[in-house]
């Protein structure tokens, strides 16, 4: 696909993000800042109990107390609905999918579950009257695992069902079972992910503005998705879309977890139209582990065929996904954006994979940071190793055969896919070299001579992600209600100052520093005399917001494309007031000139100004200079990567300390150097806690035993190394710019490379399997099971 051939002068550099100083002044304004003249303050009253019958809720005393408004139950308030809170990813057609209402009327399906909603005066006022709300529970015998769920038997989540399974998703190529049959090495083993609990540094946060007389309703909400939130609340609450705005102000991290429509979206805006006043909710961090949903919750069983060589012939998997009590927006499809990935980068044969979602009286689980493809990846990376061990070979090198040979246009793979581009031994290779791998495995083997104490463990993980959710015909293959499209206008002021609207949403991504060098570049505009507005529904009308690393691979290209667009028309009134044919002009240094003679040169905020004045223009063409582009990808892009991890592990204690982490990444073009880098540190600082630190747990009454940070570990700096860091570009070929997304990569690599080495590291004992997280106890279990001794 040709390329912009214009010199670039600010992609690629390291230029400072533009969004940092209004940040880290304090001059950012997040939901939780904003105050509305009458504003009152809401509360949600959560269930205590994973599983209980609400035979009746009694407000009389809460609504007695003290700047109490009104207490309402999920009967109060389920005239307010015009329908449930939404799902849009119903993945089969028999999919069972219940009905979620905003507040539970008849039963509360998991610990956390909104059973009343007090409204007070202040917030102190609201949370002293929810403690006095009292409801009668009958309390069930709750269902907690996903294996347990499916037992004949079991309690049911949802008596409608008559089973607590929700669906079933197969995917299969090639004569699977044949090849499997035929094999002369077959490798299985199973993979546990524990549910993880997102920790954005800003709670959830809503203000809801009513305007009674107008029936018009402004939301601010901390939120990854206001164009998606706008659509489907409307249908939540009948709310005619051009009377409902939806403002995602400054929003502190996400990973997943705003993207989402949440229960308090819409309780906040019933409130507001039935009292006619402002209405605010803030998360608290106890209320995050409850009720904003969990990421992963997935079992495994994974193989591979393979040759007595290491050749990988087929892959088949089979998953248990936890899908909680409830299925949120995107939840039951999570699965499905790793469901092609299973055999990673590599060739093979055949192709299965299966997936069964489950219901369990837990906090319903939806995306997180990398969704679908961290558990993919998890679980190819892991097999490969297994296998270099079953056939005798180093893990490099069983990876090193079977990548799919170097690539730049559209190559099949075993899942039916496309990969865009790739050279996965040439990343491997150089994270080889930046480790110092072979002195590593030097390193290794005197170590386990002398019977250190400290044994020293190396881990691979070269993966493929899928990012830039992406084309909508696919998206509706795969029966995803919404498209994969994203949209951008250019409006070029007469005074030479470019305004950018972007239907993607930043919560920290840094989208107003690269979406300025990518229109500095094609229009020739200075950097600071461009302004990126966004996440605002009325100022911005058409989007698809934040996800999935879809960002520069959709709402990037739609910005160059619409700049391309502004150039076009530029052109045409460059060429008519330079008295010359369009063919005689050519872009460069940010002017149209003409070619042999540069001196007679028309800008683009001079083409502006003339377009804006309308005094002379070719015939038929309309006044301003301002254009929009909407961008339906015609591929998914796949970026990759190779991830090498040295831990040491103390056999005393089974203390894992990570001493040395590469990371080479292949996320094409590169906007903005420095931007890459903190998004792949934060990555791969998220995927070793999901290795060594982070599990939800809950016992077998339902309850989260890991309700806050001094239970649920995340580590801070000083668990963490330093990373070294370096990139190998294959530009997609899936878009003009070459980019591909970077926000996951850390997430989807880090887990395997680190479980990988703590293997390693015990392989000489006898160890060959650690679950995450690879805890201390875990570690030293497992060191002394292999020795014979007991826990």
């Amino acid at each position: 696909m040709a390329r912009t051939e214009q010199a670039q002068r600010y992609v690629g550099g390291g230029v400072l993000r533009k969004e940092d100083p209004e940040l880290l002044t304090g001059q950012g304004k997040y939901t939780d800042d904003i105050v509305v003249p009458g504003m009152v303050w809401a509360i949600v009253v959560r269930s205590p109990f994973a599983h209980a019958r609400i035979n009746s809720v009694d407000t009389s005393r809460a609504g007695g107390m003290p700047g109490v408004i009104a207490v309402y139950s999920g009967a109060d308030l389920a005239s307010e609905w015009a329908g449930p809170l939404p799902m849009a990813w119903p993945v089969t057609e028999d999919i069972n999918n219940p009905p979620h209402w905003p507040v539970a009327k008849d039963k509360a399906r998991f610990a956390g579950d909104a059973v009343a909603v007090v409204v007070a005066e202040s917030r102190a006022q609201a949370k002293d009257a929810a403690a006095s709300v009292e409801v009668d529970y009958e309390a069930l015998d709750p269902v907690v695992g996903v294996e347990a769920a499916l037992r004949d038997g079991a309690p049911l989540v949802h008596d409608e069902f008559g089973t607590n399974k929700c669906y079933t998703w197969p995917l299969a190529d090639g004569e699977v079972d044949d090849v499997f049959a035929k094999a002369p090495v077959v490798v299985k083993e199973r993979y546990v992910h524990p549910r993880l609990i997102p920790n954005a540094i800003e709670p959830r946060a809503i203000v809801v503005q009513p305007v009674p007389s107008q029936g018009e309703f402004t939301m601010w909400s901390a939120t990854q998705v206001p164009h998606i939130a706008k659509v489907t609340l409307s249908i939540t609450l009948g709310i005619p879309e051009s009377k409902f705005r939806v403002i995602a102000p400054e929003v502190g991290g996400g990973f997943g977890s705003k993207l989402q429509v949440y229960a308090e979206e819409a309780i906040c805006l019933a409130v507001a139209r039935r009292l006619g006043r402002p209405v605010k909710w803030v998360e608290e961090r106890s209320e995050n582990y409850l009720a904003t949903h969990h990421g992963r919750g997935m079992i495994q069983d994974m193989e591979v065929a393979a040759t007595e060589e290491g050749k990988l012939l087929g892959v088949r998997a089979k998953m248990l996904v936890d899908m909680g009590g409830y299925l949120q927006l995107v939840t039951p499809g999570i699965p499905l954006l790793g469901a092609f990935l299973y055999a990673g980068p590599y060739s093979a044969e055949c192709y299965s994979v299966e997936f069964t979602g489950v219901f369990t009286n837990r906090t319903p689980t939806d995306a997180y940071r990398g969704a679908g493809r961290p558990e993919a990846t998890y679980a190819v990376e892991r097999i490969m190793d297994a296998l270099a061990r079953r056939v005798g070979k180093d893990p490099a090198e069983v990876r090193r055969m079977n990548f799919l040979p170097p690539f730049s246009e559209p190559t099949p793979t075993p899942s039916g896919l496309s990969f865009d581009s790739g050279n996965y031994e040439a990343t491997l290779d150089k994270a080889l070299e930046l480790v110092g791998y072979d002195e590593l495995r030097k390193e290794q083997a005197a170590r386990r001579e002398s019977k250190d104490v400290k044994q020293l463990g190396v881990g691979l993980s070269t993966y493929i992600e899928m990012c830039g959710l992406a084309p909508s015909q696919v998206l509706a293959s795969l029966r995803y209600v919404a498209g994969g499209w994203d949209s951008a206008t250019i409006r070029c002021h007469p005074t030479g100052k470019v305004t950018v609207l972007s239907g993607a949403t930043p919560h920290g991504q840094g989208h107003e520093t690269s979406w300025s060098q990518i229109v500095a570049d094609a229009l020739g505009i200075p950097f600071d005399d461009i302004e990126i507005l966004h996440g605002d529904t009325a100022v911005v009308p058409l989007g698809m917001d934040t996800y999935g690393s879809r960002s520069v691979s959709v709402g990037g290209v739609a910005i160059h494309h619409a700049a391309e667009r502004v150039k076009e028309k530029a052109r045409k009134i460059a060429a008519h007031e330079l008295e010359v044919a369009e063919d005689d002009l050519e872009f460069a240094d940010g002017k149209f000139q003409v070619k042999g003679a540069p001196d007679k040169a028309k800008s683009i905020p001079e083409v502006a100004f003339s377009a804006w004045t309308a005094h002379n223009l070719p015939e038929g063409l309309e006044p301003g200079l301002e254009e929009t582009y909407v961008f339906d990808p015609p591929n998914f892009t796949y970026p990759s990567g190779a991830h090498i991890c040295a831990v040491e592990i103390d056999t005393d204690t089974g203390k894992t300390e990570v001493v040395r982490y590469i990371a080479v990444d292949d996320c094409g073009t590169i906007i903005n150097p420095m931007i890459v880098e903190g998004q792949i540190r934060g990555g791969v600082a998220q995927g070793i806690a999901e290795a060594l630190f982070e599990e939800a747990v809950y016992d077998d009454n339902g309850t989260l035993l890991t309700s806050s940070m001094a239970t649920y570990a995340i580590p801070s700096a000083a668990e963490l190394p330093r990373f070294t860091l370096a990139g190998n570009v294959t530009p997609s070929s899936t878009n003009p710019l070459g980019v591909k997304g970077v926000g996951e990569a850390g997430t989807i690599a880090a887990p395997p490379a680190v479980v990988n080495a703590v293997i390693d590291a015990l392989s000489h004992f006898g160890v060959t399997e650690i679950d995450m997280p690879a805890t201390p106890e875990r570690v030293w279990n497992a060191i002394q099971n292999a020795k014979g001794g007991s826990k």
